[in-house]
């Protein structure tokens, strides 16, 4: 595995400091669906926000290896704050297919927050107002995690006539780029976990914006030679949520140990940290998280030192969302044992181990994670796919 650069390490330094502030305001951010903005903007003063964007735009540049190191910390203080790191850093992927100038108006401010949904759930339609090319977006997305927090708000869409028709799109517009005010973000973000992540859809009817707004694909734009964009794009999308849950069960892990030394159940004069059933839960809980870890950042390092000179090969496709997907099954099955092991302690809200239960299991629904992912992977090791588009 290759080493940390000293840009990942300075990146999992900041959160680390920040997990005590994370861990103590929770509640909070579970009570206000949304992360709360001064802790947004800490955020993204420290560049978490910046990770995957070119250096030549003021981004960070780092790689997949520090935003998953980097989301991974974050969510063993709090899931739903890691899960707006890693859409809102996702989201400025594209800006390397924006016009130049279009990127230097919203990146003039440094420490900007961007969210972003990649699915195509709106259309675009050409049109000139006062002598000004633009488009008028139409659209619903759903899961806009960060929404709440954001200055850029972007959305996927594709190409219509004025009939409304789908059309050849040679420009290859795939995203539109909003500022709040133009969108309507819907209060409906009331869910069992993540709830802090300020997931709410929104909605733009009939909104203008010009076309330096409007993102092509990163294979045309100026900054395609980048690794980070010929890294696998499903995997960069997929691998921090296998990073946040890996994070998420190693502080369930840790809670644990802590309660099990403090913690003598009803009937017994030993404490819980004696018995022999938990002794075998926990070291077995940490092999298989270790294990999954390994093969997940392996699987990330190779892929990356591939991403350096040319795009990904198929196999290193499928193995990181396997890995990807294998990482979130495991930490499910590792935050499952740790909240029974302790017992009634697991309910209560100055336990971690509900928060991180609630969120994991919302983190599955993830259609980046989903099932099928593991039916593509499984064609192509059979060699009845040899494209798997989707991977």
């Amino acid at each position: 595995m290759q080493p940390d650069t000293q840009t990942t390490r300075h990146l999992v330094q900041a959160a680390e400091q920040l997990l005590p502030t994370l861990k103590a305001r929770s509640l909070e951010i579970d009570q206000l669906r949304q992360v709360p903005q001064d802790l947004a903007e800490t955020l993204a003063a420290q560049g978490f926000y910046r990770i995957c964007t070119p250096a030549a735009l003021g981004g960070l540049d780092a790689g997949p290896l520090a935003l998953c190191r980097a989301c991974e910390t974050l969510a063993q203080g709090n899931g739903s704050v890691a899960w707006c790191v890693f859409i809102g850093s996702t989201s400025q992927y594209l800006l390397g297919a924006l016009p130049r100038s279009q990127c230097d108006v919203m990146l003039a401010d440094p420490a900007v927050i961007t969210s972003g949904v990649f699915a195509d759930s709106g259309t675009a339609r050409f049109e000139v107002r006062d002598g000004e090319p633009g488009y008028v977006i139409n659209g619903h997305w759903r899961w806009g995690s960060g929404c709440h927090n954001a200055s850029w708000i972007s959305g996927g869409i594709h190409e219509v006539d004025a009939a409304g028709t789908a059309i050849e799109n040679p420009k290859g517009l795939t995203r539109a780029f909003f500022k709040p005010g133009e969108i309507e973000i819907l209060d409906n973000w009331h869910v069992s976990g993540l709830r802090g992540s300020g997931s709410s859809d929104y909605r733009a009817v009939d909104v203008w914006i010009p076309s330096e707004r409007l993102a092509g694909t990163v294979e045309q734009g100026d900054f395609k030679d980048l690794p980070i964009y010929n890294f696998p794009r499903f995997g960069l999308l997929a691998l921090p949520i296998g990073a946040i849950a890996l994070g998420m069960a190693r502080a369930a892990i840790d809670e644990v140990i802590q309660i099990a030394a403090l913690k003598t159940p009803q009937g017994s004069r030993r404490t819980l940290a004696m018995r022999p059933a938990l002794h075998l839960d926990i070291a077995s809980a940490d092999t298989r998280l270790r294990a999954a870890w390994a093969l997940f950042y392996a699987d990330i390092a190779c892929a990356w030192d591939t991403a350096q000179t040319t795009p990904g090969s198929l196999d290193q496709r499928s193995d990181l969302r396997t890995a990807t997907n294998h990482a979130v099954n495991t930490a499910v099955e590792v935050i499952d044992k740790m909240y029974t092991a302790v017992g009634g302690s697991s309910v209560f809200e100055s336990s971690c181990l509900q928060q991180h239960f609630r969120d994991v299991h919302v983190a599955t629904q993830h259609m980046m994670v989903g099932e099928p992912v593991m039916e593509l992977a499984g064609r192509v090791l059979l060699g009845l796919d040899t494209q798997a588009p989707g991977l």
